[in-house]
């Protein structure tokens, strides 16, 4: 389970003559939690201190935090926890971090028991302990806290620190898409698709990815896309859903790149424009995903549009590896 993250604390209010996608009957895979939202709207006399974190005035925010916590503020204490995890307006101090996070989860935060749950993980309180992450992500999940009840979802499906329980886990991943959670919505859509822990239900799959796809998650815009664009599940809108690999393509998914480049070639949902479509099949080349049928497209395209293509593609790279540094 991929535990590099960050509690955040913002604390304030086709088949186009290929096969389907191998990506479609996975197992969803771990993702990094959203920053979750915070456990109830601040208190009015709150503003000083949550807007300074926010503005990114981190001593503001610390000292005003220090005020609050002494007056046995559960959100000022995680908050605090906060700023030391991160180094931000004091030095990076974890063992400190811990004890603030203890010291709020001892008056119930969910917040601070999600982030303490990724200490136990990662090991930066001590050792690592993955049964008392898993112990801590129950008591959240149990508080309405979202990304906590996705991650504990993904520990049943995979029978890591609890016995394997596709049934719970589509209960705590129904749990957090209702809290509006994109990679849970996903990952319960997924198994809707399979009928793993869930009555199989494409439409409901459909729906799901749908509502993930609108809340920026790369594989539901794939998966919905497909859907749209092969009818299965969804109305078919084969222009919908070229909109749609538009988008997955440049958010970097190879998949969305490869069926963009097969629209783009064959002209279904989109016009046909051979310049692009080779385009964005060297990205997705470049990316993991070959396709022999547009390989021979691109050998037989005249001189000006290979370059053309060329040039754009190494272009669109570039800029893309520019943005990971």
């Amino acid at each position: 389970m991929r535990t590099a993250r960050r509690i955040g604390v913002a604390l304030v209010a086709v088949t186009l003559a290929m096969p389907a996608l191998a990506q479609t009957n996975k197992t969803p895979a771990p993702q990094p939690a959203p920053s979750p939202a915070p456990s109830a709207a601040p208190p009015a006399d709150a503003d000083i201190m949550y807007g300074a974190f926010q503005r990114g005035q981190y001593m503001t925010a610390f000292n005003e935090a220090t005020k609050r916590a002494q007056q046995n503020d559960a959100k000022a204490m995680t908050l605090l926890g906060e700023l030391y995890a991160q180094g931000l307006g004091v030095g990076r101090d974890d063992a400190k971090a811990a004890q603030w996070y203890k010291q709020a989860i001892a008056q119930n935060d969910r917040d601070a028991m999600f982030a303490l749950a990724m200490f136990n993980f990662e090991g930066r309180a001590g050792q690592k302990n993955r049964e008392e992450a898993a112990r801590l992500l129950d008591s959240a999940a149990k508080l309405g806290h979202a990304a906590a009840a996705y991650d504990l979802g993904l520990l049943y499906l995979q029978g890591q620190q609890v016995p394997q329980d596709f049934n719970r886990a589509a209960e705590l991943f129904l749990q957090a898409s209702q809290s509006g959670n994109p990679e849970a919505q996903y990952a319960l859509a997924t198994m809707y698709k399979e009928g793993r822990g869930v009555t199989q239900d494409k439409a409901k799959a459909m729906q799901l990815m749908g509502l993930a796809s609108i809340a920026g998650n790369v594989d539901s815009m794939v998966e919905y896309a497909i859907g749209q664009f092969n009818g299965d599940g969804v109305a078919k809108d084969e222009a919908a859903a070229a909109k749609l690999f538009l988008i997955a393509a440049r958010r970097g998914s190879a998949i969305a790149q490869n069926r963009l480049a097969r629209i783009l070639m064959a002209g279904r949902g989109m016009p046909v424009n051979p310049t692009e479509s080779v385009k964005w099949h060297l990205i997705a080349k470049a990316g993991g995903a070959s396709d022999p049928d547009l390989d021979i497209f691109a050998s037989k395209q005249p001189n000006d549009v290979q370059t053309a293509a060329k040039t754009a593609a190494n272009k669109w790279l570039s800029t893309q590896a520019a943005l990971q540094k």
